[in-house]
């Protein structure tokens, strides 16, 4: 699964490239969006490569995610007891396990495909240079790092 979080806003972007933010679910600076490793997301990260940061999510990661930012429709927050109470699983880790390997969706449960997060604490580097020039944007080996600044 590939984490992608928005880092530049959407003044003078092009449409095409707002329009493809907008399938992402990415609507405002600091949005993180869970998706599955496949050429047709692939293909969205590839445009929109100046706005965002993406990189592989491991599960503990997405599991920090589910548990602090997870939403319900109406702005309801994922507890352990509505996994349990919703699903096979016991808890948000094995959940967020079963998501990464690709045998659970967000949709079982009705999470809300977007995560809402913090601006990342002590800052970010630069916002306007890739990773290989000392910067935020672009691919992340560990975007697990990025996204522990901004739970």
């Amino acid at each position: 699964m590939y984490a992608i979080v928005r880092i530049r806003g959407g003044v003078n972007t092009r449409p095409e490239i707002r329009d493809t933010l907008d399938l992402l679910h990415m609507n405002r600076v600091n949005h993180c969006a869970v998706v599955k490793e496949d050429p047709h997301y692939r293909g969205m990260i590839q445009k929109v490569k100046d706005y965002v940061a993406w990189g592989q999510i491991d599960d503990d990661t997405l599991a920090l995610l589910l548990e602090k930012r997870g939403r319900l429709s109406g702005n309801r927050r994922l507890t352990e007891a509505l996994i349990k109470e919703k699903s096979a699983f016991g808890s948000i880790k094995e959940f967020a396990k079963a998501v990464n390997a690709g045998s659970a969706s967000f949709k079982d449960l009705e999470i809300k495909p977007v995560f809402r997060l913090h601006p990342a604490r002590k800052g970010l580097k630069s916002t306007k240079k890739t990773v290989p020039q000392g910067g935020v944007l672009g691919f992340h080996e560990s975007i697990n790092d990025l996204i522990t600044k901004m739970r």
